[in-house]
């Protein structure tokens, strides 16, 4: 059975490695074959962000809608198309409602985040956010024969518009992401993963940072934050650009996990949108990770036995500093979440969702 999978976004993106990519193969498996399109390329998703060459980037940008018209052929030969959040990251749902109305295809929407909240750009601003066309998320539920959800208040957003779904989490394959042998005699390194929109969320603990800093030694790792230069007070921070090859890597490398998520920074309800996709990361490695409470990270792991959770500055102070004092504490909740995430969040489960989900769809049922 052939499935056409859109994407706005290259590999380079986590929702098109973790919510399509890595299930090409196993989907192959069960007789499956998809192939995966994306809107920008690798190079454009590179630029896309940069504020500099702005023409240029508008330009290409121009030339990739373009391109995006000649996918219309190949959903033609398709029995269902999969449309990973939109099928280009600008402007109304066109490509969906030729899908849809004209071609006719089954199609099936992934939302792994709440793409319904309008929120303005950090980098291009109120423009942006006027080209992005947020309320074409409702057209393409409405559209779809059934939405795939990242977690549960997605499907809630969805159900309550009278659309059939099912929750499939975000999943890394755990052969890949795995616990490593920590060296012992080094600093504790606290670490943090994410993109330029969701650093502001670690900034937001920096004051917590510089109070444990007066005690104990440890190293601070951010990754992706889009930023020159990260300082926090009186704590050594390397800080480095987000790199496909070096992912795992990065994980592995961390001893304590950091998962802030501050609501008042961009929407409530984007927030509690989130697929708490880095909790399952920083269990599949082994490590214990300190979380905000918001979204589906409150519903992964178990609380005080994989993490802890934290909303206040003396709550955060806490539960870092017992994870920092304690190697022994480390390694048990590392453990456990490791186990957990084996056990409930395996890529070959996830992958037989989505497999019944896709032949579902094209039967009809």
């Amino acid at each position: 059975m052939k499935v056409l999978a859109l994407a706005t976004y290259p590999v380079e993106a986590a929702a098109t490695r973790y919510r399509l990519q890595q299930f090409v193969a196993p989907l192959a498996e069960r007789g499956i074959d998809l192939t995966v399109d994306s809107f920008l390329d690798s190079q454009l998703f590179t630029r896309l962000y940069q504020q500099k060459g702005v023409a240029v980037t508008a330009l290409k940008l121009f030339a990739a809608t373009i391109r995006r018209l000649f996918v219309l052929a190949a959903a033609s030969r398709a029995r269902v198309v999969l449309v990973q959040r939109e099928a280009m990251m600008y402007g109304p749902p066109l490509i969906e409602w030729i899908v849809a109305r004209v071609i006719k295809r089954p199609m099936v929407l992934d939302l792994d985040d709440a793409t319904y909240v309008s929120y303005t750009s950090p980098t291009y601003g109120s423009l942006a956010k006027a080209l992005k066309w947020f309320h074409k998320t409702d057209d393409l539920i409405r559209w779809s024969s059934l939405v795939s959800c990242g977690n549960r208040a997605i499907a809630e957003y969805v159900s309550a518009r009278g659309a059939k779904t099912r929750i499939i989490p975000t999943v890394v394959d755990t052969d890949i992401f795995r616990p490593v042998v920590r060296s012992a005699g080094r600093p504790v390194v606290m670490g943090w993963i994410g993109t330029h929109s969701t650093f502001p969320y670690l900034r937001s603990i920096f004051g917590v940072l510089e109070q444990l800093a007066m005690t104990y030694d440890f190293r601070l790792k951010v990754v992706g934050s889009g930023q020159d230069e990260v300082v926090v007070a009186n704590v050594q921070v390397e800080n480095l650009p987000w790199r496909l090859d070096r992912e795992v890597e990065d994980f592995q490398s961390i001893d304590i996990g950091l998962y802030p998520i501050d609501a008042t920074l961009y929407s409530g309800e984007w927030a509690s949108g989130k697929s708490g996709f880095k909790a399952i990361q920083y269990m599949a490695v082994g490590i214990p990770y300190v979380a905000t409470a918001v979204g589906a990270s409150a519903e992964l792991g178990e609380p005080g036995t994989t993490h802890f959770f934290a909303s206040s500055e003396d709550e955060w102070y806490e539960a870092l500093e017992k994870l920092i004092s304690n190697p022994e504490l480390r390694a048990a909740m590392g453990a456990a979440g490791r186990r957990h995430v084996v056990a409930n969040y395996s890529l070959p489960a996830q992958a037989d969702k989505l497999a019944t989900v896709l032949r579902s769809v094209a039967e009809g049922s």
